[in-house]
């Protein structure tokens, strides 16, 4: 009965500007937070560690590129059609990115790929040691502490949204979001962001305790661990985002998660030699 699920049809905009009829939308607003909240807990890292305050607003900008653009053009790559897409009766129904290579800007249009995003800020990081000669491992091991919380906040809009919903389900819990169909599904969406702001708070923890314990990259090689195991694991509640993914063992979600979890498995074993050596 509907009655035992949650009726989910919330609207998308919080707002409207009337002077501009601009609106504003809780997707916006979730990644606008995700910001704020991560440059916050950042700061309070960087002054507990002796690095001023413009050093961290350059990392932002860095971050902030890195991520949108990364999620941005990860999205097209890895579930954007690449070519024209037509109906049986010869009407164009999606515009594939090779003949209108433009449509990847459109970042306003939705459709932001989280494993993308990594990608884009690992490069990021990557340019901003090179520029302000900044130890890369000392920098992973504590943005890493924030991505967990704003992955939370991410993943609350993609929930609004009624987007990367799950599949469908009986459990008393599940979400029907009348926006897609009438079917009860799991909020997969909601699974992540719990879990996510449980790991931020561990992560955190862990930086405020034990990070004279390790050794450098280790925190990096933990995170990826224990975010993409449960990224994977998150994927089997998932609907496929693309339909080429129903013909693969597992989806794409899952198999851009595998790196991660490799590198992070490499970077952890990396910083325990680094400690038997000293």
């Amino acid at each position: 009965m509907i009655l035992d699920y949650i009726l989910w049809n919330p609207s998308p905009e919080v707002f409207t500007i009337p002077s501009i009829n601009w609106p504003v939308r809780w997707y916006g607003l979730m990644w606008a937070l995700a910001f704020i909240a991560s440059h916050f807990f950042m700061n309070r890292i960087y002054k507990a560690e002796g690095r001023t305050e413009k050093a961290l607003d350059s990392l932002t900008l860095y971050i902030i590129l890195g991520t949108v653009l990364g999620a941005r053009f990860g999205h097209c790559l890895f579930y954007g059609p690449w070519f024209d897409e037509f109906n049986t009766y010869g009407q164009l129904i999606n515009e594939g990115y090779l003949s209108h290579p433009l449509n990847m800007l459109k970042v306003y249009e939705g459709g932001l790929a989280s494993h993308g995003g990594a990608i884009g800020i690992i490069v990021a990081m990557i340019l901003y040691c090179r520029k302000q000669k900044e130890n890369w491992l000392w920098l992973f091991d504590r943005l890493v502490i924030v991505v967990p919380l704003a992955a939370m906040f991410i993943r609350i809009g993609n929930l609004i949204n009624s987007e990367i919903i799950g599949r469908v389900t009986n459990v008393p819990w599940a979400f029907i979001f009348s926006r897609e169909d009438n079917l009860p599904r799991h909020p997969a969406q909601l699974y992540e962001a719990i879990y996510c702001l449980f790991l931020f708070v561990f992560m955190y923890w862990f930086w405020k305790n034990k990070r004279e314990k390790v050794g450098p990259g280790f925190m990096f090689g933990l995170l990826c661990v224990l975010l993409f195991v449960e990224r994977f694991i998150d994927e089997f509640f998932k609907e496929n985002q693309a339909d080429f993914e129903n013909s693969l063992p597992i989806n794409m979600g899952q198999i851009l998660s595998l790196p991660f979890i490799l590198i992070g498995l490499f970077m952890i074993w990396r910083s325990y030699h680094h400690l038997q050596k000293k």
